[in-house]
């Protein structure tokens, strides 16, 4: 599988990541799954602390120990910032946002010890926090990065000013926006959200690409006409859709069937021809191009 940076200054990326936010799974199927996606080519696999309950970077942690030969053939993403009401949080009352310098340390650092890793490859600000100050993001960021324990940073589900905000204060790139985008969810290519990533030569990352099942409600004949003419399962055509945008967005898949790990690795060998990706386009518009 190919394999392209975010940024010319970021981490080397598998064009297709794996994401880790439907893994409340056994560790036995973690590990069948984390080795069928390295068989792939898909060595990028991406996480949040809050994932599974705050369970499912311990849950790969255990993975990486059992094999610790592993962790040099991948890529990891983490997130933070969100927290939540749960039994492994008792401080926590009502879900809120928490970006203070003390928590995004303490938060990667942690995440470091449930992954049982030195370093993370990028970690992202999970959601824009409305009391979010600049400076002391600026200053966590730059804490991890100084003592090595973060490589990279992002953000994730941000506006395009606030992104451009939080640059401002960074005296470093960050290296992606992770954002919802779909077929069916393409507003984002549409509304400057990835434009100004392109602007400043920033590969988005796209979370639930296959439209969070969604694609299986709509359209879905007019959509993936030409899924037979490619040799194509729905869920590729969907992918290549994503994949043949100039701004080399990477999709982020969820599953936790080692079958469609493999079932998406084949979308990068999918090349839509232009009138084909307008086609479908067209198809979940409901209308011709202007």
């Amino acid at each position: 599988m190919e394999r392209k940076a975010l940024h010319k200054d970021g981490p080397i990326f598998s064009r297709i990541v794996v994401g880790a936010w439907r893994w409340n799974i056994a560790v036995e199927t973690v590990a069948q799954l984390i080795h069928k996606a390295l068989d792939m080519g898909m060595t990028t696999f991406d996480h949040a602390d809050i994932y599974g309950d705050h369970s499912n970077e311990e849950i790969f942690g255990r993975v990486l120990k059992q094999d610790p030969g592993l962790r040099q053939k991948m890529e990891i993403v983490s997130k933070c910032g969100i927290k939540f009401p749960s039994a492994k949080r008792p401080e926590s009352w009502v879900k809120h946002y928490d970006t203070s310098k003390k928590h995004i340390v303490w938060s990667a650092e942690n995440s470091l010890k449930m992954l049982g890793t030195d370093r993370l490859d990028l970690l992202l600000i999970h959601r824009p926090d409305p009391l979010l100050d600049p400076e002391a993001v600026a200053e966590a960021f730059s804490l991890l990065r100084q003592s090595g324990k973060v490589l990279h940073f992002g953000v994730s589900n941000f506006t395009p000013s606030q992104f451009e905000m939080l640059q401002s204060y960074l005296s470093f790139p960050l290296v992606t926006n992770q954002l919802e985008i779909s077929i069916t969810h393409h507003s984002p290519l549409f509304d400057g959200h990835v434009d100004v990533l392109m602007k400043h030569r920033v590969a988005p990352m796209a979370w639930s690409p296959l439209g969070g099942g969604s694609l299986m409600d709509q359209h879905l004949e007019q959509i993936f006409s030409k899924a037979p003419a490619y040799q194509a399962t729905p869920a590729q055509l969907s992918l290549a859709w994503l994949l043949r945008h100039p701004a080399s967005i990477f999709p982020v898949i969820g599953t936790t069937k080692p079958e469609r790990v493999a079932e998406s690795a084949k979308a990068t060998d999918i090349h839509l021809d232009v009138q084909d990706w307008f086609e479908m386009l067209k198809a979940v518009q409901g209308r011709e191009m202007p």
